[in-house]
């Protein structure tokens, strides 16, 4: 064995030889020799990468995921807890900007993964909405700390990667698939290509089934703008695209004067593409360390707190592993079996954000789906991840910047990722139905529930039955069988709750 082959087997938490790369996967180039510390640390040159592709790929996943700057806030802040407080959202969007920059500096260096972090949507929407309800603020953001710090025990110990591993490839494919379709149909919403109907359909194109906003579209502009370029192999082509379609967008707004969708049909979704009057400003961090660890426990009751945990830690736990296998397999790094480098690694600091998170108030901290941008511009080491941190924690300074681009251009580049990652389809055999139907599952539930993890639950429940009710009870790994049960109460913890509540 080379000595090359040996160090990566070491930074890949020793995994076996027989674990070899993807023949299409970035890590081909195994055998290159670093060109300075820098390289060899990141492994860029390794993975087939250059030091300006992991920038620019670091850019482009910034440009498309830095809404959540904005957006956390207008979820978390205003929104009255048991006691009648609320939060505040410039401290919330200052704390949103630091948390997801140091989180993601920290897994750019120790996992060394093209992946980013920031407050996740779904979780920070389950605490406004069901939790504050019944406890505060600091104590809802104490079950996100302890929801973390489990979380971190189980990628430590190994039993997240215990069940990585006995999750059938099949499912893995299908988990990356289900992704791509995912972040596109996200890219969709927010677009307004795709809307909700006032009655009928749950969705219609459009405006009752007609494209008939400005923002919506320049998205479609920079869909064809994006896609042309990736086509053709243009070097930062989803950038170019962004850059491009931004300045149509805010020539555009200087003309029409366009407000948001909140204030009028045809408005820009979120943030109007207007160049700011004022460039800097002062980060305000009132709600670092404002939680409360055990509070809930004593207002609500054991068995009630222990329930909103469980609902975090299944939703938090595999959310993030489901969005890590996708991005792993669509950026070529990950091994025939689905495993990655620095699995374990990955684990446990993408644990260590959802108790950053808490700690912060802005909600756990997970991997983004969107971090798949940076990485079909090419990126493919944690060097594109200290860039996107880096960024993150300069925008607490010049949050009028995060609010150029629209969040239309962003989802065009969102659709066209999405389009990348269909790719894994053609490694999942659809003649075996006992294959076909859980991966079919799994696939369409993350679009149509807008749920990570509600797709991986239906794809383990269902291929857990499937299998061993038709003969292949043998072929089930028996943590899938505990995962599955895990599964079946957490898609019933809405009555489980209820009956506790009474």
């Amino acid at each position: 064995m080379s000595s090359t082959t040996s160090t990566r087997d070491d930074e890949a938490e020793s995994l076996p030889p027989e674990h070899p790369p993807l023949a299409t996967g970035a890590t081909t180039t195994v055998d290159a020799k670093p060109k300075n510390a820098l390289d060899r640390f990141f492994e860029i040159t390794q993975r087939g990468s250059t030091v300006a592709r992991e920038i620019r790929g670091g850019v482009v996943t910034f440009v498309t995921m830095a809404y959540i700057v904005i957006l956390n806030p207008l979820i978390l802040g205003g929104v009255d807890d048991v006691a009648g407080n609320a939060l505040q959202s410039a401290q919330i969007g200052a704390a949103t900007g630091l948390t997801a920059g140091v989180m993601t500096i920290l897994f750019g260096v120790i996992a060394r993964l093209p992946f980013a972090l920031a407050a996740g949507l779904g979780i920070n929407s389950f605490l406004a909405v069901a939790v504050v309800g019944q406890v505060t603020w600091p104590e809802a953001m104490g079950l996100v700390v302890i929801n973390g710090i489990l979380i971190v025990l189980f990628g430590a110990t190994g039993i997240r990667t215990a069940i990585f591993n006995a999750v059938p490839h099949a499912l893995k494919a299908a988990i990356t698939v289900g992704i791509g379709l995912f972040i596109a149909f996200i890219g969709f919403v927010d677009s307004g290509f795709v809307n909700r109907t006032p009655g009928g359909p749950p969705v219609q194109l459009g405006d009752g089934g007609s494209i008939t906003s400005v923002p919506t579209f320049i998205f479609l502009i920079g869909l064809i703008l994006i896609g042309v370029l990736v086509a053709r192999k243009v070097p930062g082509g989803i950038l170019i695209g962004i850059v491009a379609s931004t300045i149509i967008a805010i020539v555009a707004q200087s003309f029409l004067k366009l407000g948001t969708s909140a204030e009028a049909p045809g408005g820009w979704h979120m943030t109007i593409p207007e160049l700011p009057t004022s460039f800097v400003t002062i980060p305000d961090f009132g709600l670092v360390g404002q939680f409360d660890l055990f509070g809930s426990f004593g207002r609500i009751g054991a068995l009630a707190a222990t329930m909103l945990v469980f609902t975090l830690v299944f939703s938090n736990f595999f959310d993030a592993m489901g969005t890590m296998t996708g991005l792993a397999k669509n950026s070529g790094l990950a091994y025939k079996d689905g495993t990655f480098p620095r699995l374990r690694s990955a684990f446990v600091v993408e644990g260590l954000g959802a108790v950053a998170g808490g700690a912060t108030s802005t909600s756990s901290n997970t991997v983004f789906v969107d971090s798949a941008s940076g990485i079909g511009e090419g990126a493919r080491t944690g060097l594109s991840s200290v860039v996107v941190g880096v960024l993150f924690l300069l925008s607490m300074f010049f949050t009028p910047l995060t609010l150029v681009v629209p969040i239309e251009v962003g989802s065009a580049a969102l659709v066209v990722v999405g389009a990348m990652m269909m790719a894994q389809v053609k490694e999942i055999k659809f003649t075996k139905f006992a294959v076909a139907l859980p991966v079919f599952l799994t696939i369409v539930t993350m679009p149509l529930t807008y749920s990570i993890a509600n797709g991986i639950g239906v794809g383990f429940i269902s291929w857990t039955l499937v299998n061993a009710l038709s003969g292949r009870a043998r072929k089930v790994h028996w943590l899938m069988w505990i995962v599955a049960a895990g599964f079946t109460l957490y898609f019933v913890r809405g009555p489980i709750e209820t009956l506790l509540g009474g």
